[in-house]
């Protein structure tokens, strides 16, 4: 692969909200998670699990258990700031949308803390760069399995609610996950069902910077602001929009 195959990859890589409800081959859910176990991990310690649901009646449950949540979804966004806009609401089996909820597997990647016994003892002793270290490793892994999934011709989103105390705590407690390991995040896997919008992105002048830089060279207060209502906007109407006919 060279430079442009790269590219072209990592652009074609979109977190897709729309899935049909075909199966997919056990072979495609292989490859994606050994790609995935060769990700870069913080002294090669491989701090991560891979537990796969293919099973339609403990994805219902998953997404219930999500769904348990909601309310406190929706409350706290009437606490956002008024110059952030549309409220963003969370899309499901509630609403009777299309969403993460039909793709035909999910993929949750749990942590496993203990690994980090394995760290050289200035990391180990050294709580914010200890957990860095071991957070990053998980993200790369899951970042892995994304690419992984588009090579393939499949969607993929993560799930990041499966991390609230609720859900991470009784999502545990359905799969038998032992008590030490921790989710990380949950990969929803499938065909897409829509084509995504092309991609907000920044201007690479406004965030590459060489050598000595001054407080001039970034972007101030009302910058920022203005990109982020920006990019709320564009993240709400790709969560609403309905799968293609």
């Amino acid at each position: 692969m060279d430079y442009d195959d790269l590219l072209e990859l990592v652009k074609k890589r979109r977190s897709i909200r729309r899935f049909k409800p075909d199966p997919i081959p056990d072979e495609y859910v292989e490859k994606i998670i050994d790609v995935a176990r060769w990700a870069p991990s913080g002294f090669n310690m491989q701090p991560w699990e891979f537990v796969v649901i293919n099973k339609a009646e403990l994805r219902t449950r998953i997404v219930e258990l999500i769904n348990g949540n909601r309310k406190l979804t929706k409350e706290m966004e009437t606490a956002r700031e008024p110059w952030q806009g549309k409220p963003w609401k969370m899309t499901g089996l509630v609403e009777g949308e299309m969403d993460y909820t039909t793709a035909p597997v999910y993929i949750i990647l749990f942590g496993d803390p203990r690994t980090n016994v394995g760290l050289p003892m200035f990391v180990r002793y050294e709580t914010y760069v200890r957990n860095i270290i071991y957070t990053s490793s998980l993200a790369n892994a899951l970042m892995y399995m994304h690419l992984a999934a588009t090579t393939l011709g499949l969607a993929t989103q993560w799930v990041s609610a499966v991390q609230t105390t609720y859900v991470h705590c009784m999502l545990k407690d359905l799969l038998g996950i032992p008590a030490e390991l921790e989710i990380f995040d949950m990969l929803a896997l499938g065909y897409p069902a829509i084509k995504p919008r092309p991609k907000l992105m920044r201007d690479p002048k406004e965030m590459v910077h060489y050598n000595d830089c001054g407080a001039a060279d970034f972007r101030n207060d009302e910058n920022v602001y203005e990109f982020v209502k920006k990019a709320r906007n564009w993240n709400i109407g790709s969560h609403r929009r309905k799968q293609e006919q």
